[in-house]
Protein backbone atom coordinates (compact mmCIF):
# COMPACT_ATOMS: atom_id res chain seq x y z
CA UNK A 1 0.00 0.00 0.00
CA UNK A 2 0.99 3.23 -0.96
CA UNK A 3 2.44 5.47 2.06
CA UNK A 4 0.16 8.52 1.55
CA UNK A 5 -2.97 6.18 1.52
CA UNK A 6 -1.58 4.71 4.85
CA UNK A 7 -1.53 7.51 6.28
CA UNK A 8 -5.03 8.95 5.05
CA UNK A 9 -6.78 5.07 5.79
CA UNK A 10 -5.02 5.70 10.08
CA UNK A 11 -6.15 9.34 9.83
CA UNK A 12 -9.83 8.35 9.21
CA UNK A 13 -9.82 5.43 10.98
CA UNK A 14 -8.19 7.94 14.41
CA UNK A 15 -11.42 10.33 13.33
CA UNK A 16 -13.83 7.59 13.40
CA UNK A 17 -12.94 6.16 16.74
CA UNK A 18 -12.55 9.63 18.42
CA UNK A 19 -16.13 10.48 16.92
CA UNK A 20 -17.21 6.88 18.59
CA UNK A 21 -15.77 7.85 21.84
CA UNK A 22 -17.22 11.31 22.23
CA UNK A 23 -20.78 9.59 20.85
CA UNK A 24 -20.20 7.39 23.96
CA UNK A 25 -19.38 9.85 26.59
CA UNK A 26 -22.46 12.28 25.46
CA UNK A 27 -24.86 9.36 25.44
CA UNK A 28 -23.23 8.45 29.15
CA UNK A 29 -23.54 11.89 30.15
CA UNK A 30 -27.83 12.67 28.95
CA UNK A 31 -28.33 9.23 30.72
CA UNK A 32 -26.83 10.06 34.21
CA UNK A 33 -29.06 13.41 33.88
CA UNK A 34 -32.60 11.94 32.71
CA UNK A 35 -35.27 12.63 35.48
CA UNK A 36 -37.94 10.27 35.18
CA UNK A 37 -42.04 10.92 36.05
CA UNK A 38 -43.73 8.18 37.96
CA UNK A 39 -47.24 8.11 40.08
CA UNK A 40 -46.76 6.81 43.37
CA UNK A 41 -48.64 3.97 43.16
CA UNK A 42 -45.13 2.92 40.59
CA UNK A 43 -43.00 4.34 43.33
CA UNK A 44 -44.53 1.63 45.91
CA UNK A 45 -44.15 -0.94 43.25
CA UNK A 46 -40.54 -0.29 42.86
CA UNK A 47 -40.11 0.96 39.47
CA UNK A 48 -38.01 4.18 40.80
CA UNK A 49 -34.85 3.48 42.31
CA UNK A 50 -34.24 4.63 45.69
CA UNK A 51 -31.50 7.40 45.94
CA UNK A 52 -32.07 8.18 42.60
CA UNK A 53 -33.99 11.39 41.70
CA UNK A 54 -37.01 11.48 39.61
CA UNK A 55 -40.13 13.36 38.99
CA UNK A 56 -43.09 12.61 41.27
CA UNK A 57 -46.88 13.15 39.57
CA UNK A 58 -50.30 13.47 40.49
CA UNK A 59 -52.44 15.16 42.56
CA UNK A 60 -52.27 16.85 46.10
CA UNK A 61 -54.39 14.52 48.11
CA UNK A 62 -57.30 16.22 50.24
CA UNK A 63 -56.66 17.23 53.69
CA UNK A 64 -52.61 15.95 53.22
CA UNK A 65 -51.12 19.98 53.30
CA UNK A 66 -49.59 20.39 56.54
CA UNK A 67 -47.43 23.69 56.74
CA UNK A 68 -44.89 24.29 59.57
CA UNK A 69 -45.32 27.47 61.56
CA UNK A 70 -42.51 30.54 60.97
CA UNK A 71 -41.00 28.14 58.27
CA UNK A 72 -41.10 27.42 54.62
CA UNK A 73 -41.17 23.90 55.14
CA UNK A 74 -44.53 22.35 53.69
CA UNK A 75 -45.67 18.30 53.94
CA UNK A 76 -48.06 17.25 51.54
CA UNK A 77 -50.05 13.86 49.74
CA UNK A 78 -49.85 13.03 46.43
CA UNK A 79 -52.07 10.59 44.75
CA UNK A 80 -52.68 8.94 41.64
CA UNK A 81 -56.10 7.86 42.75
CA UNK A 82 -54.23 4.68 44.20
CA UNK A 83 -51.73 4.92 46.14
CA UNK A 84 -50.52 8.43 48.60
CA UNK A 85 -47.24 9.52 48.87
CA UNK A 86 -46.31 11.93 51.66
CA UNK A 87 -43.92 14.66 50.32
CA UNK A 88 -41.48 17.01 51.82
CA UNK A 89 -40.76 20.19 50.54
CA UNK A 90 -39.11 23.63 52.10
CA UNK A 91 -39.23 27.09 49.74
CA UNK A 92 -41.57 28.56 48.14
CA UNK A 93 -44.57 26.70 46.15
CA UNK A 94 -46.07 27.89 43.42
CA UNK A 95 -49.62 30.31 43.55
CA UNK A 96 -51.25 27.50 41.86
CA UNK A 97 -50.35 24.94 44.44
CA UNK A 98 -53.35 23.99 46.37
CA UNK A 99 -55.09 20.35 47.26
CA UNK A 100 -57.06 18.69 44.60
CA UNK A 101 -54.36 19.86 41.82
CA UNK A 102 -52.17 18.68 39.98
CA UNK A 103 -48.72 18.77 40.64
CA UNK A 104 -45.21 17.52 39.40
CA UNK A 105 -42.36 17.49 41.92
CA UNK A 106 -38.37 16.50 41.46
CA UNK A 107 -36.60 14.79 44.45
CA UNK A 108 -35.73 11.77 45.65
CA UNK A 109 -37.09 9.22 47.70
CA UNK A 110 -36.05 8.28 51.36
CA UNK A 111 -38.05 5.53 52.61
CA UNK A 112 -42.02 6.38 52.23
CA UNK A 113 -41.64 9.84 52.36
CA UNK A 114 -40.56 12.00 49.11
CA UNK A 115 -37.93 14.76 49.73
CA UNK A 116 -38.67 17.39 46.42
CA UNK A 117 -36.37 20.01 45.08
CA UNK A 118 -38.95 21.62 43.14
CA UNK A 119 -42.29 21.89 42.95
CA UNK A 120 -44.66 22.59 40.33
CA UNK A 121 -48.08 23.08 40.02
CA UNK A 122 -49.83 22.25 36.67
CA UNK A 123 -52.66 24.20 35.92
CA UNK A 124 -56.76 22.53 34.50
CA UNK A 125 -56.07 20.31 31.58
CA UNK A 126 -58.93 22.21 30.28
CA UNK A 127 -57.95 25.76 30.33
CA UNK A 128 -57.28 27.53 26.91
CA UNK A 129 -56.13 31.14 26.50
CA UNK A 130 -58.60 33.11 24.79
CA UNK A 131 -57.22 33.56 21.58
CA UNK A 132 -57.28 30.12 20.99
CA UNK A 133 -60.77 29.34 22.28
CA UNK A 134 -61.60 32.20 20.03
CA UNK A 135 -60.27 30.57 17.02
CA UNK A 136 -61.30 27.10 17.67
CA UNK A 137 -65.33 28.44 18.04
CA UNK A 138 -64.57 29.85 14.52
CA UNK A 139 -63.12 26.80 13.15
CA UNK A 140 -65.81 25.03 14.70
CA UNK A 141 -68.25 27.72 13.56
CA UNK A 142 -67.04 26.78 9.65
CA UNK A 143 -67.04 22.95 9.94
CA UNK A 144 -70.28 22.91 12.07
CA UNK A 145 -68.67 21.34 14.92
CA UNK A 146 -71.07 20.94 18.00
CA UNK A 147 -69.38 22.54 20.89
CA UNK A 148 -69.60 21.71 24.06
CA UNK A 149 -71.92 24.01 26.57
CA UNK A 150 -70.21 26.87 28.09
CA UNK A 151 -68.82 26.59 31.39
CA UNK A 152 -67.16 23.33 30.76
CA UNK A 153 -63.58 25.06 29.40
CA UNK A 154 -62.19 27.60 31.23
CA UNK A 155 -61.10 30.20 29.32
CA UNK A 156 -58.83 33.68 29.80
CA UNK A 157 -55.93 35.61 29.78
CA UNK A 158 -52.18 33.98 30.76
Amino acid sequence: MNPIRKRRLLLILALLAASGVAATLVTLALRENITYLYTPSQVYAGEAADQAVFRLGGMVAKDTLKREEGTLKVQFGVTDGDAIMTAHYEGILPDLFRENQAVVATGRREGDVFIATQVLAKHDEQYMPKEVADAMGKAHEKHKVETPPAGEAKTGGY
